[in-house]
């Protein structure tokens, strides 16, 4: 199987952990905080740029958020491997420093540029230290991923 298949696969599996993690943390934050959180925003703004927003009942938009969000994680993900190939980078310092590049790239970069979600500059410090820690959890699966898939690659 191809190197970018497989880093895809594990970007999509590291997508779990990182789900998880951010509806745990989500219940903790104040309640000032507890607005929908980014992969349902941006979805949403897709959606509404593509004029089909209006459109969706609920169940439309929380499929698609899910959709959006594995899809995201799976295309993140799909370079990972090769990179850690290529460069020789440290396991799990690595992925860790892959997931906060995605964090920072995304929500500090193109995310902004394009109008999908406001920079992490103007949201509160909890839903920025949930979003990080969610991109740390994505690249540490990452990693684990790759030790254990690499005699295979």
């Amino acid at each position: 199987m191809n190197i970018l298949v497989k880093s895809a696969i594990a970007g999509f599996i590291a997508t779990v952990p990182m789900t998880i993690f951010m509806t745990y943390v989500f219940k903790k934050l104040p309640h000032d905080e507890k607005y929908p959180l980014p992969p349902r925003k941006i979805t949403l703004n897709v959606a509404e740029k593509a004029g089909i927003e209006p459109k969706l009942d609920e169940s439309q938009k929380m499929a698609l958020t899910m959709f959006g969000h594995f899809f995201f994680g799976a295309a993140a993900g799909s370079l990972f491997f090769p990179l850690v190939k290529f460069f020789s980078i440290p396991k799990y310092l690595g992925g860790i420093g892959y997931g906060l590049l995605v964090w920072s790239t995304s929500y500090l970069g193109w995310l902004p540029l394009v109008k999908l979600h406001q920079s992490a500059t103007k949201m509160p410090m909890g839903r920025n230290a949930l979003m990080i820690g969610a991109h740390i959890v994505w690249g540490g699966v990452l990693s684990f991923l790759y030790s254990y898939k690499r005699r295979t690659l």
